[in-house]
């Protein structure tokens, strides 16, 4: 349903971004559908939780953006904050960052919760880092394929369970494709090669501490 709501106005330490491009995940069906009870949304509201777009206004105290700017996060839609499918958001400014210049809007608006998953899973608690091994379930998913990307970066090898369908994916990330349909998981942690294997396996608790954070 479309419907007409005043514009936003910033207030201090928030941005108003005029949004170009909305990201849809598992989680904002969920929250449409009343079933994410970890991040509920008084309905009828405004729904989405990524974007991609730019700073048309800053409020008092913002110092790191300026109109113009280009910038992408996840930003609302959670908690009775305003969401994403909408032409403009207000956002705190420490949610978004500066878009990269080599990413359309769209590719942007795609990537704040897969990412901030994936980072906080890989990064933050498993610690990856050159020299490891680290094992990334659905290597081909939204948020596997950007463990799997950002486990390389940190410059470990990296093994990814996936469909046969859709090992390449995978391997244009400089994986090591592993068909989940015909190895258990003890079979293809017990036939890596041997060494230190971080095991990292995405689960509901990940969105669900990130959604929170979104209503301190």
């Amino acid at each position: 349903m479309k419907v007409e709501l005043p514009r936003p106005v910033p207030l201090a330490g928030q941005v108003l971004v005029r949004v170009h491009a909305s990201g849809v995940n598992p989680l904002d069906t969920k929250i449409r559908a009343g079933k994410a009870a970890h991040a509920k949304q008084p309905l009828p509201a405004v729904l989405g939780l990524d974007m991609a777009g730019v700073v048309e206004e800053v409020g008092d105290g913002v110092t790191t953006l300026q109109p113009g700017d280009e910038v992408y996060g996840m930003v609302g839609g959670v908690g009775g904050l305003q969401g994403t499918l909408a032409e403009f958001v207000v956002a705190n400014a420490g949610l978004v960052a500066l878009k990269p210049k080599s990413l359309s809007m769209r590719d942007a608006a795609a990537l704040p919760l897969v990412t901030i998953t994936a980072w906080e899973g890989m990064i933050d608690r498993a610690k990856v880092h050159e020299g490891q091994r680290a094992l990334v379930h659905a290597g081909a998913g939204g948020v596997g394929h950007i463990a799997v990307q950002l486990a390389k970066a940190f410059g470990a090898e990296v093994f990814a369970t996936v469909s046969a369908e859709k090992r390449h994916f995978v391997e244009e990330f400089g994986a090591v494709p592993i068909d989940y349909r015909t190895l258990s998981t003890e079979q293809y942690v017990n036939n890596m090669p041997e060494g230190r294997a971080s095991m990292l396996c995405m689960t509901r608790w990940a969105v669900r501490r990130l959604t929170r954070r979104l209503l301190r």
